[in-house]
């Protein structure tokens, strides 16, 4: 939950394609490299498959996106360990768009939100992820593992997905047709396979009991009869690309949900390639270079009938913990589900939806890190504060909204903390020249916008004095704002007979105030007079 994140860097050349080194770096242990794919892969099956199905666009939909994303982003991407695919997050977006637009839609939302994020890496946005608090990421997450846990309860109650756009909601009504007529096969096929990997996962973390779960619930289905819904027929080779789709009326209706799909793979694609810097010290992705690949990626699925990708935490986890030593894994693991499908589509589809939807709410449930939100909870009331917000409103609203919000109240936190910070003083024993009447004030902090209107406040009550020395060697920034606040506080001290002399302006941010008269003002009255805080006159 709080990753420490790498320390970006910027995108490099004018197309950042894969370079000789990337291509070098396969050769350094392929064994190894291989042996990971494979070990992700298996990892991957269930969940692709899984957030297919959420999605509302299939199984095959979830396949496709994990071979044909997860290899274009392994190749073009900025992290060597990155894994990429359909995810948690990304159903959760998806689901209200395919209500509202149809199949078609998400495809044409796909498509521009790749054009979105080739068009954020050549604007070096990828930089700003460093920004994002960590309340902010960690309630981010809960409101996400809250809404896939609400995804699965209509499979996993082995009812028809009733209609609507708030999961909550379609949650409550899958539970009410559960009580008029209860499928118990289907609902201990999704508890034993979500027990199983929780249990599983505690004993064996390195081991992918998912895909234990999904087979043993899928022999069991076979065996006993069991009168449960399957993931049904998938293809064995992937679909001719088609721009079929396509249609470019409906295009700036799409632009605000494409801007959303854009912005949740951006933010999810960095944190997942920090989680993956964090695991594996010395190492650093290309936040530029990542955005690309996800572009990229993203720009080419929906040729083929997939949803939107971004880099998977749970899935690059996987693959740094078992040792993968360049971006060969990614690729591995994108081969091997294409030959698993092509080779087992007919078994596949014989996988119960309730033994999906029992991994889904053990993901669900793993994603989140306990002991890392207590403590996160019990730091500050503000980080508490945030942290709940962005929860609450990932379930009640949707997560780029959520996103927003937090970083907007964490913005807030951060001004009024500012506010408080800034101290404005008297120095004590360190008179000017002139006797009893003048007096020394300092002043510590930023003058932002934030802290002008107290700053002008305390100023004004000041009384009785000859004189007043402000010394600024303590700012630590200042804006417009308070530049003005400090030039109408001059003008009101010297307005009532006070002389006010300026000192200690350091070099960056004394062009701030001479653009705004602040400086020269206190030139005229003062010149040469009044020695610098540094011990040189201020000129």
């Amino acid at each position: 939950m709080n990753v420490p994140l790498s320390r970006p860097r910027s995108l490099s050349g004018a197309l950042p394609l894969p370079t000789l080194a990337d291509f070098r770096s396969m050769a350094r242990a392929p064994r190894r490299d291989l042996l990971c794919g494979l070990t992700v892969a298996v990892v991957a099956l269930p969940l692709a498959l899984g957030f297919g199905v959420s999605s509302g666009l299939g199984a095959a939909a979830g396949l496709i996106t994990a071979v044909v994303a997860g290899s274009l982003a392994a190749l073009f991407g900025g992290s060597a360990r990155q894994v990429s695919g359909p995810t948690g997050a990304m159903t959760v977006v998806l689901v209200p768009i395919v209500h509202r637009y149809g199949a078609d839609g998400v495809l044409t939302v796909g498509l521009l939100a790749g054009l979105m994020l080739i068009g954020l890496a050549f604007a070096r946005a990828g930089a700003a992820m460093a920004y994002v608090p960590a309340p902010v990421i960690a309630g981010f997450t809960i409101g996400i593992a809250s809404v896939i846990a609400l995804q699965q309860v209509p499979s996993a109650l082995g009812v028809p997905v009733p209609h609507g756009d708030q999961v909550a909601v379609v949650a409550a009504e899958a539970v009410r047709e559960f009580e008029l007529t209860p499928h118990w096969a289907a609902l201990l096929l999704a508890l034993g396979s979500a027990a199983l990997m929780l249990a599983g996962a505690r004993w064996k973390p390195t081991v992918p009991f998912s895909l234990a779960a999904v087979a043993l619930a899928t022999v069991a289905a076979w065996a006993l009869g069991l009168p449960v819904a399957r993931i049904g027929t998938l293809p064995d080779v992937l679909p001719a690309p088609s721009l079929g789709f396509l249609d470019l009326a409906r295009v700036p209706g799409l632009l605000a949900p494409a801007a959303a799909v854009a912005g949740l793979a951006a933010l999810e694609s960095l944190l997942s390639a920090s989680v993956a810097d964090a695991m594996r010290p010395g190492e650093r992705h290309d936040p530029g270079k990542e955005l690309f690949g996800q572009g990229i990626a993203n720009l080419v699925v929906p040729l083929f009938g997939g949803v939107p990708a971004t880099g998977a935490i749970a899935r690059t986890a996987v693959n740094v913990r078992t040792g993968a030593v360049s971006r060969l894994a990614a690729l591995a693991h994108a081969v091997v589900l294409a030959a698993i499908v092509s080779v087992a589509a007919p078994l596949v589809g014989r996988i119960p939806l309730a033994a999906l939807a029992g991994v889904l709410l053990a993901t669900a449930v793993r994603m989140v890190e306990t002991e890392a939100v207590r403590a996160m909870a019990r730091a500050t009331r503000g980080d508490a504060l945030v942290l709940v917000l962005t929860a609450t409103a990932t379930l009640a609203l949707d997560l780029v909204r959520a996103v927003l919000l937090g970083l907007g109240v964490s913005v807030l936190l951060a001004l009024r903390a500012s506010v408080l910070g800034t101290r404005l003083t008297p120095a004590a024993g360190d008179e000017l020249p002139g006797g009893a009447g003048t007096v020394t004030y300092r002043f510590d902090g930023p003058l932002l916008f934030a802290a002008a209107h107290r700053f002008r406040n305390s100023l004004a009550d000041v009384r009785d004095v000859s004189a007043v020395d402000l010394r600024l060697s303590g700012l630590t920034a200042v804006d417009a704002t308070g530049a003005l606040a400090l030039k109408d506080a001059v003008g009101d001290l010297r307005g009532r007979g006070i002389e006010v002399s300026i000192t200690g302006v350091e070099p960056g941010h004394r062009r701030v105030l001479e653009s705004l008269g602040v400086l020269p003002q206190n030139l005229r009255a003062n010149r040469g007079a009044v020695p610098s805080a540094t011990g040189a006159a201020t000129p």
